[in-house]
């Protein structure tokens, strides 16, 4: 009786082992803006980074007040376009781009410390990984 409750225990991991399965290859990259709770009719949003060197790679940049909130949002919407063709086209560009960016700054007002970060992310990207997304000058 032991041999069997100790077999049907093996077989259980066994089978909870094998639908186990993680990508080693690609980073979590998960990029997410989410919405806070509405108060008196405006909303805040969040950008999660789920890479912990981020913060730091951030820390050493300049000020959220080096450019402007449409500085940002211009560059923002580029990477933001390239980053979800990519996601969508996962036999071309790999699994990296694993999370679509729902980013519309002409419907919301992300604000200029959430476009701050999310514009350093895909520079943090293009350094950390050397992934080029977008064409700029001098590149």
């Amino acid at each position: 009786m032991r041999y069997l409750i100790l077999f049907i225990f093996m077989i259980g991991l066994l089978l909870a082992s094998c639908g186990v399965q993680k990508n080693i290859d690609a980073p979590d990259q998960t990029v997410k803006l989410e919405k806070e709770a509405a108060v008196e009719d405006s909303v805040e949003y969040e950008l999660i980074i789920l890479d912990g060197r981020f913060e730091t790679f951030l820390a050493m940049q300049p000020s959220a007040s080096f450019h402007t909130q449409s500085y940002y949002e211009g560059w923002n919407k580029r990477y933001v376009t390239e980053w979800n063709i990519r996601h969508s086209n996962p036999l071309r560009y790999g699994d990296f781009y694993q999370t679509r960016i729902e980013y519309h700054p002409d419907r919301n007002n992300y604000g200029l410390e959430l476009n701050y970060r999310l514009y350093y992310y895909f520079q943090f990207i293009e350094q950390e990984y050397g992934i080029r997304l977008i064409r700029r000058r001098g590149n």
